[in-house]
């Protein structure tokens, strides 16, 4: 699907301006037709998930610009996006010592312990994300994982996010070849919720507070309080 430039400004949270700028300076993928600048959503999605990895690369936007992932424009009447990782999770659940040897096991594991509350077939939804995952690992760094498909699936108008903990640290093809021992499972109900919360998912995924928790496997009480902490610290935009 094609994205213009405006589109991936409102997906990604940021100005038309601030995507210019950094389609000048060779920071996002696209391509052109007729003159003008296209973006493939699977190519936003997997960029998004890069950045973190190479947030000290000279090539990456610099924190300033990528901090507007992070920030969302509040609703009418209130912030209500501020939570909107705490609100997903809450929605989701926290699987422990979920059974694997490889991700492909863990991902089927999962699907079917969350196929009914998603209301989906467990073989479709695990041939989903396997299909994703054949096309880029979302593994992000430092152990963490964020498997989605490549395209929205829930037709409600909530998000839902699920934490697994494997029984044991699996092999990814993470880009900083760390073992993986969180996956964060992500449902959005369209794109733009996709990208913020991937980028949110991203952004948690190289905090030294969040790595250190998630290596201990918390309850999802645990969880959701150090997110709702998180997420009230950082800044949002006005509208």
């Amino acid at each position: 699907m094609d994205l213009k430039i405006k589109d991936v400004a409102e997906l990604l949270n940021v100005s038309a301006t601030t995507i210019r700028r950094w389609l000048y300076e060779g920071k996002i993928p696209a391509y052109r037709i007729h003159g003008q600048y296209r973006f493939s959503r699977i190519e936003i999605q997997s960029w998004v998930l890069n950045q973190k990895l190479d947030k000290d690369v000279s090539s990456a936007p610099s924190s300033d610009d990528f901090s507007d992932f992070i920030e969302e424009i509040p609703q009418k009447g209130g912030g209500s996006k501020q939570f909107s990782l705490f609100r997903a999770l809450n929605k989701g659940s926290v699987f422990h010592k979920v059974p694997g040897n490889t991700k492909e096991e863990v991902i089927r594991t999962t699907t079917k312990m969350l196929s009914e509350k998603l209301n989906l077939d467990a073989e479709v939804l695990a041939e989903l994300l396997l299909d994703r995952e054949q096309l880029q690992p979302t593994a992000l760094n430092n152990g963490i994982a964020a498997p989605h498909t490549r395209d929205f699936l829930l037709s409600s108008h909530h998000d839902i996010v699920t934490v697994v903990f494997p029984e044991k640290e699996i092999q990814y093809g993470a880009l900083d070849g760390l073992p993986v021992h969180s996956l964060v499972f992500l449902f959005a109900s369209d794109d733009r919720k996709h990208l913020q919360l991937l980028a949110r998912i991203a952004h948690l995924s190289s905090q030294k507070e969040a790595i250190q928790l998630l290596k201990k496997a918390p309850t999802k009480e645990q969880l959701l309080e150090f997110i709702k902490n998180w997420e009230s610290q950082i800044p949002v935009t006005v509208s």
